[in-house]
């Protein structure tokens, strides 16, 4: 069986259980919008089942099995920790797992009205995760380095969707980055991938934290990028003074991984546009907006 011929349906889904979680099977399921390594569909009202599916190999699944149960009773909001595990069968050849629902709406679908509170609970949860990892915590080859060595796919991003009136500012933003002084603390809990698919909101606030399929333990300004990335106009400043723990160097490599994060997320909706897959048209406007913010400094 070949990725192409393989259709996640909730029938699918629904064998699935049958065969490895009988006990869960009779639970109503149903798709989750978004999604592109692993496919989401809900599972009653407090699970869901996260199936492996552009993802090439099942390393990011494992690795949430095995450290999320580890992080999640010391974070202050709520994050997806799995309950069972599904395994490759001739059913379905890829990993699963069920795991517990993190409810509100993502933010790439809603907003923040309440920008104190949100840069409050974002610095409150990343002051909790971002501590000292153990030796056999997971090295990031794709996230975690320093801006220097990211300087190749900065470019193609900035080639591909930097507005000219801007450029010369946003260019401005990365050089500093590149120039700023390495982490030379502790490699630190890292959520790696923080853009507005990947947290939710509710009463116009975060309300949790999911798809830590990035995780990794390193340079923690890859998650102070999300200041600029997710809080609202004029709250950086808040964030990093309630978070307490990033010095100029860290805030000055946050900000250029946040010209860059806000790029991707300008050419996701770009490639929406133009009907490519995996595009996603809501997220240039957001991009840009976070773009915006980027330039306007703390």
């Amino acid at each position: 069986m070949t990725d192409t011929e393989i259709e996640i349906t909730a029938d699918l889904v629904r064998d699935l259980l049958e065969e490895q979680h009988p006990d869960l099977a009779g639970l109503p399921i149903r798709e989750v919008e978004g999604g592109w390594g692993n496919q989401m569909w809900r599972l009653g009202g407090e699970l869901a089942v996260r199936m492996q599916r552009m993802d090439p190999t099942p390393e990011l699944q494992l690795k949430e099995r095995q450290w999320l149960p580890v992080l999640a009773p010391r974070l202050p909001l709520p994050v997806p920790t799995p309950v069972r595990l599904g395994e490759p069968s001739e059913r379905f050849p890829k990993h699963w797992t069920v795991m517990t629902w993190v409810p509100g709406e993502p933010l790439d679908h809603g907003s923040i009205s309440r920008g104190a509170h949100a840069a409050d609970t974002l610095a409150g949860f990343l002051r909790a995760l971002h501590v000292e990892a153990p030796a056999d915590a997971p090295i990031s080859t794709d996230f975690g380095a320093h801006p220097r060595n990211c300087t190749d796919g900065f470019e193609n991003l900035f080639q591909a969707v930097v507005p000219d009136d801007i450029a010369a500012d946003v260019r401005a933003v990365w050089d500093d980055a590149v120039t700023a002084p390495a982490w030379e603390g502790p490699r630190v809990w890292v959520h790696g991938d923080l853009h507005p698919a990947n947290v939710v909101v509710s009463d116009g606030t975060l309300s949790g934290i999911v798809d830590f399929g990035a995780m990794f333990a390193g340079d923690p300004a890859w998650d102070l990028a999300a200041a600029w990335v997710l809080l609202p106009d004029g709250t950086a400043s808040r964030f990093f003074d309630t978070y307490a723990l990033a010095d100029e160097a860290a805030i000055r490599r946050a900000r250029g991984l946040a010209a860059m994060k806000s790029l991707f997320l300008m050419l996701m909706g770009q490639n929406g546009d133009r009907g490519l897959p995996g595009g996603k048209p809501h997220w240039g406007p957001a991009g840009r907006a976070a773009l915006d913010r980027v330039l306007k400094g703390l």
